[in-house]
């Protein structure tokens, strides 16, 4: 690994801290550990590739609503591991219905908590790898002139050329050259790519 993937741990058990900390460091992670999720949440940085290992039972606030704090505040995909010193069925299904990672059991076995970070981390390289797709097919679409929008839209909802001429007041031959300078500013060549793109941006409502 060139760039270190993070573990943010957070636990407020000092010895769990400092050997869970010991452990993934020795494994090559960057470990950022907080004993207070209050302290995590005002230094957390959305845009460092890496996970979460946070406790359930916490005081304060525990996992579960930091996850939901971490989610609402910036709509946050981090990658979330769960620890916690009893098996509670109904929190796991809870935890993982919130889309955390994995639900381990303290005392956590090493290789467990080493796979789950590595799932983790395949999550969130994948994750950020969609995010700046997305953000280069918004930045193609700002390209586009208002009518070469308007274009599109029509193109997604399945109409041929001489009907957005109609729709839009214009001659066939003039819908031809707008659609044909949309595809090429969109980098897109086949309608089907057009309504996938258009699917994920949501611009087909």
């Amino acid at each position: 690994m060139t760039d270190k993937f993070t573990v943010y741990l957070v636990d407020d058990d000092p010895g769990v801290l400092k050997a869970l900390s010991r452990l993934l460091q020795a494994k090559g992670y960057d470990v950022r550990p907080y004993s207070s999720p209050q302290v995590f949440l005002e230094e957390h940085d959305e845009a460092i590739p890496g996970c979460a290992v946070l406790d359930v039972a916490m005081p304060d606030l525990d996992g579960l609503e930091l996850q939901g704090v971490l989610t609402a505040a910036s709509g946050s995909h981090r990658p979330i591991v769960f620890l916690t010193g009893k098996g509670d069925v109904p929190t796991s299904v809870r935890a993982m219905k919130a889309g955390a990672i994995d639900f381990l059991t303290k005392p956590v076995k090493d290789q467990d908590l080493f796979d789950a970070v590595s799932r983790a981390e395949a999550v969130d390289a994948e994750s950020r790898r969609l995010h700046s797709e997305l953000e280069l097919m918004q930045a193609k679409v700002r390209t586009l002139t208002p009518r070469e929008r308007e274009v599109l839209t029509h193109v997604v909802a399945g109409r041929l050329n001489k009907q957005i001429a109609g729709d839009l007041g214009t001659v066939e031959k003039t819908i031809k050259v707008h659609r044909s300078r949309m595809m090429e500013k969109l980098g897109i060549r086949t309608v089907a790519d057009l309504v996938r793109m258009a699917e994920k941006l949501n611009l087909s409502k």
